[in-house]
């Protein structure tokens, strides 16, 4: 009963990233498989997969081909319920629902001007209005979402659930381009980063070089905050 995971390049895939958080974390047995998102070879890859044309892509045991993370998020919450990828309690769980749709339908200044990459921070990136209104609302979001949250943890509700699967990107975001957040936000930014899965996503991607750099946005850059991986 094992899940197929199509992926594209770690170090610069958010959607990617959701898709295997949420099998990787919750302890659903999966295969990953690479797909060649910059060399130029996955629509090759993904053909027998269509209609699916973009990474992520899940593949059930029985044979099922799932699209879009949030389709995704929903069919493994579906078929297994004991895992508790959604937060405890109907408002929570309708609460996380709003954020994880939020985070794939909106925020497109801040995905559009600061790409996610997980080679290092870039220091004295300028902030538009624009990004500064989605780092805002983002704020506003988490905010609500750990006012309502079991205060015994330290995730968006709590325990970890499916919104911070669909967060982690962004707090990868907030700190490799060094962004202006408050305390307590860049606090849950450490959180997510400094997570055992979230560094060994990075450490494998880390893996794979790149002449040149996809996402060189001309600023100075400083190391990727803790330990480099082994």
């Amino acid at each position: 009963m094992t899940y197929d995971l199509f992926i594209g390049d770690r170090t610069f895939s958010s959607w990617s990233l959701r898709g295997w958080l949420m099998l990787e974390k919750f302890n659903l047995p999966y295969k990953a498989h690479m797909v060649g998102l910059y060399s130029g070879t996955m629509a090759d890859e993904l053909a027998a997969l269509a209609p699916a044309k973009l990474v992520p892509v899940l593949r059930t045991p029985e044979g099922t081909v799932i699209g879009e993370t949030l389709a995704m998020a929903e069919t493994l919450a579906e078929r297994h319920p004991e895992a508790g990828l959604w937060p405890d309690g109907a408002a929570a769980r309708a609460t996380a629902r709003w954020l994880c749709a939020a985070m794939t339908s909106g925020f497109t200044a801040l995905r559009g001007a600061c790409p996610m990459q997980l080679q290092h921070v870039n220091k004295g990136f300028v902030v538009t209005d624009a990004v500064q209104a989605d780092l805002d609302r983002i704020e506003t979001l988490w905010t609500h979402a750990m006012r309502n949250a079991d205060l015994r943890g330290q995730w968006l509700f709590g325990r970890y659930s499916l919104a911070d699967v669909f967060y982690a990107p962004v707090a990868a975001r907030i700190i490799g381009y060094d962004l202006p957040v408050s305390e307590a936000a860049r606090r849950y930014c450490e959180i997510a980063i400094s997570d055992p899965a979230f560094k060994a996503w990075r450490a494998e991607g880390l893996k794979t070089t790149y002449d040149p750099f996809p996402y060189d946005m001309g600023t100075e850059t400083a190391p990727w905050p803790g330990d480099e991986p082994r």
